[in-house]
């Protein structure tokens, strides 16, 4: 049975602008749950479908083949275009047994809900799936009728089984009931539970708000970054270390304003066995005494090519780059961002050092962008550690 995952992804959105590819919680929204569905192993082929060439290009850079980009019609790109015509369009050119629409919208999806819907599915032998989540709260009509409980029986909140609301998380469709019913719901319908909180799907900037918040406090980048088994840490220092400014006193030396929970940051890397390295294109007698009090002895300055020169580093080091995090704010850094293991960026850099960055701090250059970067790297190196033991 061949099983296949298809997220469209439109280039329009008049509630927020570029929604599908705009950065919430450091990644592009459509990679939070396209890469849930990656991670679950549940697909033979995951594809995503847009009229936009640049969310094309921004999935591609985001996930390389893992995942196949596609044109969409225009004709199913309208307000008025449901996501079964996407479906239907979909099928007649990509065979399926059993399709699985993704919705960008709720990021909020886990590898565990594609896994625990697909056995369902599965076991009970179903045509068709929904996701919902439980809603325990009474239903008026605007008529002024209870819906789901009797006002003179009012059960306490702890003996009351709700209701589950579609969420619109994902669907599973077989073919033929595809074919048949020209809808993604038909034949044996089941119902896969979700967490409450994925009753929120992101439609407006409120909901942005609050998924973020919800997103920032899972330990997702802890996972993801134990996956790659970081040896050393470099990052650049103007832009990125500090605010990019440049203060002269009067004799006109150049100064620098430099975070100090940044520096925590660093030597909280360095006590978890990541080795710091600084580098940078200029020459500050102000940012050598600053890696002197810190103790780094991996600071380079004067470096023109950063990529040439790291790669010669590294070797004498006994490391490859893809063993390395790099975060840097400006266009000489993007090849060594490229190269990296992982790549970073202050929430300030410049607009492809954004594109380019995996994580993108919510904090600026110079005012803690580090040391948040640090303590996903340090969380990473904890979370790496209880998997391995157990």
């Amino acid at each position: 049975m061949r099983w296949v995952a298809l997220m469209p992804l439109r280039g329009g959105s008049k509630a927020i602008p570029h929604k599908n590819i705009r950065r919430l919680a450091g990644r592009p929204l459509f990679a939070w749950s396209l890469e849930q569905a990656l991670l679950s192993e549940c697909f033979d082929e995951l594809f995503v479908a847009s009229d936009s060439e640049k969310i094309r290009r921004c999935v591609t850079a985001e996930f390389g083949d893992r995942v196949t980009v596609m044109d969409r019609s225009p004709d199913n790109c309208t307000d008025q275009a449901s996501t079964e015509s996407v479906m239907l369009e979909f099928r007649e050119r990509v065979p399926a047994d059993v399709l699985c629409v993704i919705q960008a919208t709720s990021p909020l999806t886990r590898d565990a809900d594609f896994r625990m819907a697909k056995e369902k599915f599965l076991s009970e032998q179903l045509d068709s799936l929904l996701t919902a989540a439980e809603f325990r709260r009474f239903l008026w009509s605007r008529a002024g009728l209870a819906l789901n409980y009797d006002p003179a029986n009012r059960p306490r909140r702890q003996e009351f089984d709700g209701a589950l609301v579609e969420n619109g998380a994902f669907y599973f469709t077989r073919d033929a009931i595809l074919k048949q019913h020209r809808n993604r719901l038909g034949g044996r319908i089941g119902i896969h539970v979700m967490d409450p909180e994925t009753l929120v799907e992101v439609d407006n900037a409120e909901d942005w708000a609050v998924v973020e918040q919800l997103l920032r406090r899972r330990d997702w980048p802890a996972q993801w970054l134990a996956r790659k088994r970081l040896r050393a840490f470099v990052v650049d220092v103007d832009g990125t270390l500090t605010d990019g400014g440049m203060y002269y006193a009067a004799n006109g030396e150049a100064m620098k304003k430099f975070d100090t929970r940044d520096a925590h940051g660093l030597a909280r890397l360095r006590e978890h066995g990541i080795r710091v390295c600084v580098i940078s294109r200029e020459n500050s007698p102000a940012v050598a005494a600053r890696m002197i009090k810190l103790g780094i002895g991996d600071y380079f300055p004067g470096v023109l090519d950063k990529r040439a020169f790291l790669q010669e580093k590294f070797e004498s080091w006994g490391m490859k780059f893809n063993e390395i995090a790099y975060m840097g704010d400006d266009l000489p850094d993007l090849d060594c961002m490229a190269d990296a293991g992982v790549s970073f960026s202050p929430g300030d850099a410049v607009p492809e050092i954004l594109a380019a960055a995996d994580y993108v701090s919510s904090r600026m250059g110079g005012a803690g962008a580090v040391r948040e970067v640090a303590d996903l790297i340090v969380a990473s190196q904890l979370h790496a550690g209880v998997a391995d033991h157990d």
